[in-house]
Order: structure tokens, then sequence, then C-alpha cells
């Protein structure tokens, strides 16, 4: 899936018509990010489908790649709508480095109400990592401060093509929660949330209700932080390059 288009952009005294690679996992996300000077991609929380787009993907058209979306929560301390601006992604025994030029003055300037915005590392899985036992040990093995399924993959891609590369991701299902299976498994192939699989599965098991209510004020808060985060993107001129 690709949405947005590419506006010419300023960077220093040149303009480089071309525009920022945004790499998101849910088409939730790709909305918010789409826009002038943004070329998006969605993955559908498929890593597989993710790196096919890639495959296909010219770098050349392109002049820095940034991951942006939700994430879970590892670090304790952060709360579901908090911003994580990677300073690094880690998966297995790889890590690359990551770049985004924000300032106090930028962060200050952005409405996020209570929600606050860290940097810190970032673990890429291949898949998602639910469970409460699961977050901590992530937690306690990498040190990363979030986990998604799109934020290495898109590092490995911006390295061999010698691009720039950001992630930025909002916490949606914090530390200290699970995320319920049925929220799981109801993403549809073009990464939007099959609500009647949801209601289905509600209506053969009642007891699920409270945590999927849960799981749902948590994602909705996580999205409007989100979009409070998309003048970050613009900034992706003073990206630096990604490196292992």
């Amino acid at each position: 899936m690709s949405l947005g288009a590419g506006d010419a952009v300023f960077a220093g005294n040149r303009i480089d018509p071309r525009p920022v690679l945004i790499v998101t996992g849910l088409v939730q996300e790709a909305r918010i990010a789409a826009g002038p000077g943004m070329t998006v991609v969605c993955s559908s929380s498929d890593p597989q489908q993710l790196r096919a787009l890639l495959t296909v993907f010219d770098p050349r058209t392109i002049r820095g790649v940034i991951s942006f979306g939700v994430a879970g929560g590892l670090d304790p301390s952060l709360k579901s709508g908090d911003v994580v601006v990677a300073t690094e992604v880690l998966a297995g025994d790889t890590r690359w480095l990551a770049g985004l030029p924000l300032n106090e003055e930028m962060i200050a300037s952005v409405a996020l109400g209570r929600r606050r915005v860290v940097r810190g590392g970032l673990a890429g899985v291949e898949q998602m990592v639910a469970a409460q036992a699961l977050k901590a040990a992530l937690r306690s093995a990498t040190g990363a401060a979030a986990v998604d399924m799109e934020s290495h993959i898109a590092a490995a891609y911006a390295a061999k093509a010698g691009l720039p590369f950001a992630a930025l991701r909002v916490i949606s299902d914090p530390a200290s929660r699970a995320l319920p299976a049925l929220a799981r498994n109801a993403i549809k192939p073009n990464g939007d949330i099959d609500l009647r699989k949801i209601l289905r599965g509600v209506a053969r098991n009642p007891t699920t209700l409270r945590a999927l209510v849960s799981t749902g004020i948590d994602f909705n808060r996580a999205l409007k932080s989100l979009r409070g985060c998309r003048g970050f993107l613009l900034g992706g001129e003073g990206l630096v390059a990604a490196d292992l």
C-alpha cells in the first residue's frame, strides 16, 4: 500500500524534490503520515510483506527513511501515548543507529498534553510481543524502550541503500498490559482492523470485552499522540545515515 506525494523540500541552499519514505504497519498510521513530501508504505503488520514491498522500491527516488507508528512498551515507566524517538534499533545481534533532529523547542511545540517524549532504543521483532513476561524478557535482553515489527526492516533497508534513517514510535500497549489474542488476530491484509472479527470473538467469549476496551482506549490514545507527532517528519532533510 502506498500513500502520499513528494513535493520539493529545501535542504540547506538546495532543493531535493524527492520524498521521505515513511514505513508503517497499520493503515491508520499510514493515513496520519500521508501528505506532501511523504511516500508511505504499509506492511499490514507483516514483516515479510514489508520486505517484499521494499524489494521493489527504488531507493534512488527517496531521500530518507522513517519508521513511524505505534509500538509495544518495554520500559515500564512509559504509558500509552508516550513517544519514543529512536536512538538505535536492535534486532538479534544487529544494531542500527538512528537520528531525528529534535530539539527541546520542537518537542515543546507539539500538543501532546501530558504525554512524554523520550529518546531510547527500539527492539525489532518478527512476531508480536504480547505477553507481559515476554516484554519484560525483551527489555532485559535489549534495554530497549519499545518494540515493533517494522523499524528493524526499515533500518536495514536504509543502511543497505546508504540512506538517512530515523524512527518515531508511540506506545500503544504498555509493558504492564498484555495484548489480547483477539486484537492481535484482527488485522486485515490491508492493515486495517477487522471489527466484525472482534465482535464475533466477543460474542463467543464475553469475558474478553474488558481487555479489548482497555486495548482500544490505549490504541486511540496512541493514534492521537501520533497525529501530534506528524510535524516531526518534516525534519527529514536533517536525518543522519543509518549505520550498522
